[in-house]
């Protein structure tokens, strides 16, 4: 049997796993384009969880340990991964419901009602992915229960399957064979079930590593390296300050190696004339101390964590209250760049959610507008096809009728919006928008974030991808030539508009020019320029 103390070390130490490989499960991606990203997304839907795991009692049972688990990882769910994570999980808030302990027949329930749960979820559930490798671990579940009840023997036998089927991904996906790769989020669902497995046969938490991106702390990312300390309480109070250096003093390696011997999450960096110090310690004043045999201090700040994390604490447990519903309908969309922003304002949407891609907004994220939003039935406008299962979980949650139109890009988004009529019905509007966003082509103009061989292109980071619909049409070198070949591509005879929303990263100048460009070429479509100031895509281009 597994208490409920064992099983939340399991479920910390699986947070911690996934955090730490995640870049590795990131590099998995076959499909180039900037995104959220797999590993990402998984870590941080399970890592909402954390918080409120180690604030669970040592003598919690199995039942809390698990309705916590779901319940943020619900909330916190981010990208379609990290939906069907949540989900798996949601089957151990099933299975052990009411119950103090988890025997071998609870886990293997709680396996596959996450299954379940998780294939319900998606409506075209594809072979070769985490689905197939949660399920096969299921299954072998079940096959093991037979001859044992042994949890820690099912669980390595879960692992063990779990993996053979993460190794066999390549043979259901060609995509995947064709990179040479296995599946993200199956190779996520791994590193989540071994770092389980490990704990409930006597091992000790994996510990959370430093992000490999702050390993090399500079005076310029030095405050955002620091800030990924500030959630870790071990010592009370977090103590920053600036040294303007005196001249021949010590080495700064000196000061880091005092500071470790008094506190945690030390960062010490210096130039030329300063050095810059954050640490976690009882004794600040011995920091302080040490630090002026460095030189003059300036700027010193010491903040006792413990009473700032009870305050937010406190914070966090006041009720969130829902707006009062003054009109039949109202809208939330999700985009990014204050142009895009600003547009889906104007005709008429209520609530924006900054994100899209590489910028997956959670479940919570999501209700939290749809809640903000004073109508009696929301429709919600994900523009991205990485976010509607996130969007479709809020749904449960809402004290309100909510509809998430399918919309997996901007234009699909605005189209559907343009649809809209007051006057007419919850159905009849439902069918309108759908209608409208199925009309409309999307074009994208992005960069390559990771050398591939995708699609029988050969790709090089940094160069320029033209997406047609979401696939992806041609690689190229030239902005603008790429821009206008694509543009041209997705107008046909009977285009009768053409929508260029240009990026944060391009010129009005560079803008402008691509819409003579096109105007000129298609004298009977209208071409209107909007400067959308969205990141990632330099132009998204709409042709109806």
């Amino acid at each position: 049997m597994i208490n409920g103390s064992l099983l939340k070390d399991a479920f910390i130490s699986a947070a911690h796993s996934i955090n730490n490989k995640k870049k590795s499960v990131d590099e998995l991606n076959v499909f180039p384009v900037p995104d959220g990203d797999t590993g990402t997304n998984m870590s941080m839907t399970i890592g909402n969880a954390l918080r409120e795991l180690e604030n669970l009692g040592p003598d919690t049972d199995c039942d809390n340990v698990a309705l916590t688990m779901a319940s943020c990882l619900l909330r916190g769910a981010r990208g379609n991964s990290g939906v069907i994570l949540s989900l798996i999980f949601r089957g151990f808030a099933k299975a052990l419901s009411g119950k103090n302990e988890m025997s071998a027949e609870d886990l293997v329930n709680a396996l596959e009602l996450g299954v379940q749960g998780a294939y319900k979820s998606v409506m075209k559930p594809t072979e070769g992915t985490i689905l197939t490798v949660a399920r096969e671990s299921a299954e072998k579940a079940r096959e093991v229960l037979h001859t044992t009840n042994d949890v820690t023997a099912i669980m390595n036998d879960v692992c063990i399957q779990a993996k053979l089927s993460l190794e066999g991904t390549p043979k259901l996906l060609p995509a995947l064979a064709k990179a040479g790769v296995v599946d993200a989020g199956g190779m996520g669902l791994v590193i989540i079930f071994e770092a389980m497995r490990d704990i409930f046969n006597g091992g000790e938490i994996v510990p959370l590593e430093t992000p490999e991106d702050a390993k090399t702390v500079t005076i310029e990312n030095f405050s955002s390296t620091v800030g990924q300390y500030d959630a870790e309480i071990h010592f009370t109070y977090c103590t920053e300050m600036l040294i303007t250096k005196k001249r021949d003093c010590d080495n700064s390696t000196k000061l880091r190696a005092y500071l470790e011997t008094i506190g945690d999450c030390v960062v010490v960096v210096e130039d030329d004339e300063i050095i810059k110090v954050h640490v976690h310690t009882n004794n600040p004043g011995k920091a302080i101390e040490k630090a002026l045999e460095f030189g003059y201090i300036n700027m010193p700040k010491v903040e006792n964590m413990k009473l700032q994390h009870e305050a937010k604490q406190k914070e966090a447990k006041q009720e969130f209250t829902p707006a009062k519903p003054e009109k039949e309908f109202g809208f939330v969309a999700v985009a990014a760049g204050k142009g895009i922003e600003a547009l889906f304002t104007d005709i008429g949407v209520d609530c924006i959610v900054r994100g899209g891609q590489t910028m997956n907004p959670s479940t919570e994220d999501l209700l939290a507008a749809i809640m903000s939003c004073p109508a009696e039935t929301v429709f919600v406008l994900p523009n991205n096809k990485n976010i509607i299962m996130a969007a479709e979980q809020a749904v449960k949650l809402a004290d309100r009728r909510v509809c998430v139109l399918q919309t997996r890009t901007i234009p699909q988004g605005i189209s559907a919006m343009l649809a809209f009529d007051p006057e007419a019905d919850f159905n009849t509007n439902r069918m309108e928008m759908t209608n409208a966003l199925e009309r409309v082509s999307t074009g994208q103009i992005t960069f390559a974030a990771r050398d591939s061989d995708f699609e029988g292109h050969s790709i090089k980071q940094g160069e320029i991808l033209a997406l047609d619909n979401g696939k992806l049409s041609f690689v190229d070198k030239d902005l603008a030539k790429a821009a206008y070949k694509l543009t041209k591509r997705l107008v046909k005879g009977d285009s009768s508009f053409v929508t260029i929303l240009y990026g944060a990263d391009v010129t009005d100048e560079a803008a402008e020019a691509l819409q003579k460009q096109v105007s000129s070429k298609f004298s009977n479509v209208d071409v209107n320029l909007i400067n959308g100031g969205q990141p990632v895509y330099y132009y998204i281009v709409s042709v109806e």
